[in-house]
């Protein structure tokens, strides 16, 4: 079997250091096996994207020395196979309509929110479906009813993971009120007609793989490997995030960071054999321990190199 992953990132921004590494070890993983690499643009939601960002997406990741395999998939050109999932899930009733505001689930929910800032769904409309039949068109949500119970896979970095969608985020928006579908049903729904067999990205983000493993389950579709990476922190302590203006790679290459010395410190970070001088992406692909960091432990979290 052909190993395919991917590099999906979101134009609501540009690239910052947490992204190069991941992608780095996503193109290096799927790479150093002989595999695919397909790029994925997840430009879903016209009110976070940022024009041009995606054009500037594209040369950062070029400037990486990465490439891919076939053109970019837009997700905003993807709508009739969002919708046809949503038909699918609806017929198999697990769908609801929802119109809480994010206000009103605030003052029901007491639970801690969920890693990715997520509030727990408290079930207030499928407790009470009266609340969306007399709602008007256009102010309705809707959401995927989960089952109870932990769901769990065997994490390449994490070693056996499970996560409880139902205790962590309860029923999930996976169409919104405007009817745009919700990057949980789109990645899940993306992943298989890409053909993705495997998916590298930060350990953020494994609430959301659980929650795509459950839309993939219901809808029929194969679900890809998975591999979570430590995140890149900053001097803090804190996960680097473009919404707290984390160092770009625009700024970094103006400064006159070159992209072998970036790829050098995320091989480094990653337990690759560090070399005496910099060297390009493509130079690690060969490296014998390209697995250490996606089939093996991080230890620690990392911070971002002073001398970078």
């Amino acid at each position: 079997m052909t190993v395919v992953g991917r590099i999906a990132p979101s134009p609501t921004g540009q690239l910052h250091l947490g992204h190069a590494r991941s992608f780095l070890l996503a193109w290096w993983s799927a790479r150093a096996q002989g595999g695919r690499v397909v790029l994925r643009i997840d430009d879903l939601d016209p009110q976070r994207t940022v024009p041009g960002s995606a054009d500037r997406i594209l040369e950062d990741l070029s400037w990486l020395g990465l490439d891919w395999d076939g053109a970019p998939l837009y997700q905003s050109t993807r709508t009739k196979a969002y919708d046809d999932a949503l038909g699918r899930l609806e017929r198999q009733g697990a769908l609801y309509p929802c119109v809480c505001t994010r206000k009103e689930i605030a003052s029901a929910v007491s639970a801690p929110h969920d890693t990715d800032g997520e509030m727990p769904y408290p079930g207030t409309c499928l407790r009470d479906p009266s609340r969306a039949d007399q709602a008007p068109a256009g102010s309705k949500a809707l959401r995927y009813r989960v089952v109870r119970g932990p769901i769990g896979w065997r994490d390449r970095l994490m070693g056996p993971v499970e996560v409880d969608v139902a205790r962590t985020a309860g029923d999930f928006v996976v169409a919104r009120r405007d009817g745009v579908a919700s990057y949980q049903l789109a990645t899940a729904v993306d992943d298989a007609y890409q053909g993705v067999t495997e998916v590298v990205r930060g350990e953020d983000l494994m609430p959301s793989a659980a929650r795509q493993m459950l839309l993939a389950r219901d809808l029929g579709l194969t679900i890809p490997e998975q591999a979570h990476v430590r995140l890149v922190v900053d001097h803090r302590g804190e996960r680097l995030a473009k919404r707290d203006g984390a160092v770009t790679l625009g700024e970094l290459r103006r400064a006159g960071v070159t992209p072998e010395r970036i790829c050098q410190w995320a091989a480094r970070s990653a337990g690759l054999t560090a070399t005496a001088q910099p060297r390009p992406a493509k130079f690690w692909v060969s490296q014998p321990m390209i697995e250490s960091e996606v089939a093996g432990p991080v230890r620690l979290p990392l911070r971002l190199s002073e001398d970078l």
